[in-house]
């Protein structure tokens, strides 16, 4: 094999990722990770370099830690959302990385649509 699965996955992550940059210059990138015991979730200015808020099932006070699964990442989802608007944002674009928009990214990327965020 020419690549290695990790190089793949980095030229996925890569792709996405520009081709979100041309189209939402200027707005919050809602940046998700998945492993394979966690998932967290930032919302990163990118024009100032900071990031505004973030979740995990790492937190303790979310009840779900060490689990990577629909359920988790649904209260992540519901937790990032909160988080933004106490954060003041409202409207970002969704950057799911090389990780397919199934399972566990869209129970996140549902929770936080129906906690109030726009993307």
């Amino acid at each position: 094999m020419a690549n290695s699965k990790r190089d793949l996955f980095q030229k996925r992550r890569q792709r996405v990722r520009n081709k979100l940059r041309k189209v939402n210059a200027g707005r919050i990138r809602m940046s998700v990770h998945r492993s394979n015991k966690n998932i967290s979730v930032q919302l990163i200015d990118d024009v100032a370099g900071k990031t505004l808020a973030a979740a995990s099932t790492l937190e303790k006070d979310l009840g779900v830690v060490g689990k990577n699964n629909v359920e988790a990442a649904s209260k992540v989802g519901a937790a990032i959302a909160e988080r933004a608007k106490k954060a003041g944002v409202e409207e970002c674009y969704f950057d799911r990385g090389g990780f397919l928009f199934h399972g566990g990214v869209k129970a996140l990327a549902d929770a936080a649509r129906e906690g109030g965020l726009k993307f």
